[in-house]
């Protein structure tokens, strides 16, 4: 196992900027994770661990006999880290490749939800719910955000994710055989409860401006989540996952 002092390290740099940049990550093909739980869960669910960096002294955990291993002292390591005060280890995993999806029973999709926190609780509900798929479209959230990979709660390594420009959303769904719904505080918009939502993907859109006009018009129907007339909205992770909630009854 290497020992690394010096913060001009290449495997140093290699993890500041997985953690800073979105198209890195995307080139090298793999993102940063943090701690002992989430490092359990990579290896319980056979997710690729690429190397992992170990706080002040080495370890050893069964099922990391392929991956490259460091040390830092804290120092160094606090500064190679996105969390403040991680107790570590930091660890670089494999994205896996998407390819051609398999069949789904039904999917969830957000358009230009912005904040990982929101979008790693929609993977985690997601993967809790048993919602096949997560469809991200428009300005969302990069899935392998530190922030959005910590919300998810070891989920990521689980739950199926697709990245898709808005013009094929609605052709890969009609393959599925998915109606889609979107969610929108329109008058004429259905009751969710009067919905079988069972078998169909539903769109969730930004808090500031819910779905675009483009997603709305390739909608079977609208939904309406039922509030107190004094409430303007649903934070976009919560409205999601009472969604995920009715399709998954």
């Amino acid at each position: 196992m290497e020992k690394i002092t010096s913060r001009k390290n290449a495997y140093i740099r290699h993890l500041r900027m997985l953690a800073a940049d979105a198209a890195y990550r995307r080139e090298k093909g793999e993102y940063l994770c943090d701690g002992y739980k989430l490092l359990g869960e990579a290896l319980s669910c056979g997710a690729s661990v690429a190397s992992v960096l170990w706080k002040e002294r080495e370890q050893a955990l069964p099922g990391l006999e392929d991956a490259a291993q460091y040390a830092a002292p804290a120092d160094l390591f606090d500064f190679a880290s996105p969390m403040k005060n991680s107790p570590g280890p930091l660890f670089a995993v494999r994205i896996r490749g998407c390819g051609k999806p398999g069949a789904m029973r039904n999917a969830i999709v957000l358009e230009n939800v912005q904040d990982p926190g929101n979008v790693g609780t929609v993977l985690r509900t997601a993967n809790a719910f048993g919602i096949d798929t997560v469809i991200l479209t428009g300005d969302c959230a990069d899935p392998y955000h530190p922030k959005t990979v910590r919300a998810t709660m070891g989920a990521i390594f689980r739950q199926k994710i697709i990245r898709m420009e808005l013009p094929y959303v609605k052709g890969l769904l009609d393959e599925m055989g998915l109606p889609l719904y979107g969610a929108a505080l329109d008058p004429a918009a259905k009751d969710i409860r009067s919905l079988d939502l069972r078998h169909t993907a539903v769109a969730i859109g930004s808090e500031g401006r819910g779905l675009s006009l483009e997603l709305l018009d390739v909608c079977r129907d609208k939904l309406l989540i039922p509030m107190q007339q004094e409430s303007e909205s649903l934070n976009a992770a919560v409205a999601a996952a009472v969604c995920m909630w009715e399709m998954s009854r």
